[in-house]
């Protein structure tokens, strides 16, 4: 009997502690995030942010416990494994140096040489791996008959610049010497990534346009990349600053965890006082509102003053300036090198604007751009292209331009 009380008691404390947590997450939710009316489909995304928020918690107290990190717990519920068997694909994990890669190979006996994809997974350079982005992998490799490559790079706050790039680039680099072993076409071979790993699609992309000893690449895809560090203020990042599923104090939080390992100076990166004033100058005519259409400025923007930033801070973030971490501030001399691009762009999303931003770049230079923009787009909203019951139509959308884009080249 008494241990019948004892599964009753728990069972209630068990109960009313997720209620308590459900309760938390929805409070916080509809305190903190701002879901415009144009977004696609707000209830499920607010769904989504409520059970995302409750497993950051749940990661939290186990942390506060002493059980775990909440990086680790998060990455642990993200890392679920997927059935490897597909009717169409031959998927093998290897090693690129040492890099692990994941290979998906369509089973259909090719009538010629396959494109080849390098992906880099997004998840802010803190999160995502190659469970995170199995299924945007499958589909790309079946719906476009390419091999792609997905690329485990190493996270941080554990390592910290320049260890996501090195590995995708050392991947990259493994992929070409050695392209003959996957059938692939030495000059059909595209570097791709969403978020972070849209960053690092465009720095590979950049670092090997001097690579005379390599097969050029064809092109690059960046879905809603990451591109720059300098301004945290540009109008999609006033815009959309409480939008979900990437809030833009968060988007500064994983640079500089990145960067630095750490969020030290975060307050001064959101304020925009992290970079002295002759460098923000110098690269105005990179990253400044002035360069974003008129249209994209109607929603809720601000001109923002510029301030000056402190020698301590300056120094900790200095590195901010380097094309390999903030791909928009590479030199004409680079950008006029590069390969035909796909951008993809959400409108809720803080990011829109560097994706914009570096779309002029390109087009500026002679490159050819294909853009497409969701309209009632958030981030992230790609990889929600067939949840069982949260996914998102315009992310098929989206994704399914992309793959047309593919499968043109």
């Amino acid at each position: 009997m008494a241990i019948y009380v004892l599964l009753v008691l728990f069972l209630a404390a068990f109960v009313a502690g997720f209620i308590l947590l459900v309760m938390g997450a929805m409070n916080f939710d509809f305190s903190n995030s701002e879901i415009p009316p144009g977004v696609n489909q707000p209830v499920k995304l607010r769904i989504l942010h409520v059970i995302l928020i409750c497993r950051a918690v749940v990661g939290k107290i186990l942390e506060n416990i002493g059980i775990c990190s909440q990086v680790s717990f998060v990455r642990y519920m993200q890392n679920r494994k997927f059935q490897r068997v597909d009717p169409k694909l031959f998927i093998k994990d290897l090693w690129f140096e040492k890099v692990p890669v994941r290979i998906y190979q369509p089973k259909v006996p090719p009538a010629c040489q396959r494109r080849g994809v390098l992906f880099f997974h997004g998840g802010g350079w803190v999160f995502g791996s190659l469970e995170t982005h199995e299924k945007l992998c499958r589909f790309i490799a079946r719906e476009s008959e390419s091999v792609v490559v997905s690329v485990g790079y190493r996270l941080a706050p554990e390592h910290k610049y320049p260890a996501a790039y090195e590995d995708c680039l050392s991947a990259t680099i493994h992929f070409l010497k050695n392209i003959e072993h996957y059938g692939v076409d030495p000059a059909r071979v595209i570097v791709c990534g969403d978020s972070a790993g849209g960053n690092l699609a465009a720095a590979v992309s950049q670092t090997l346009v001097g690579r005379s000893d390599l097969p050029k690449l064809r092109a690059q895809i960046l879905i809603y990349p990451g591109l720059q560090a300098l301004d945290f203020n540009l109008p999609s990042y006033q815009q959309n600053r409480g939008v979900p599923l990437l809030f833009r104090e968060r988007a500064a939080f994983y640079v500089l965890q990145y960067l630095n390992g750490n969020a030290s100076n975060l307050e001064e990166v959101l304020q925009g006082s992290h970079i002295s004033i002759d460098i923000k100058l110098n690269y105005r005519k990179w990253v400044s509102p002035d360069n974003i259409p008129e249209k994209f400025k109607v929603r809720g923007y601000k001109p923002h003053v510029l301030l000056d930033s402190t020698t301590e801070v300056c120094e900790a973030v200095k590195r901010f300036c380097e094309p390999n971490l903030c791909p928009l501030l590479a030199e004409d001399a680079v950008v006029r090198q590069l390969p035909e691009t796909f951008i993809l762009t959400c409108e809720y999303d803080v990011l829109r604007d560097d994706g914009l931003l570096y779309k002029k770049r390109l087009e500026d230079n002679g490159v050819r751009v294909t853009w497409y923009h969701l309209e009632d787009g958030f981030h992230g909203i790609i990889n929600l292209f067939n949840g069982v019951w949260l996914s998102f139509s315009s992310g098929k959308r989206g994704l399914d331009n992309t793959v047309n884009f593919l499968k043109s080249l």
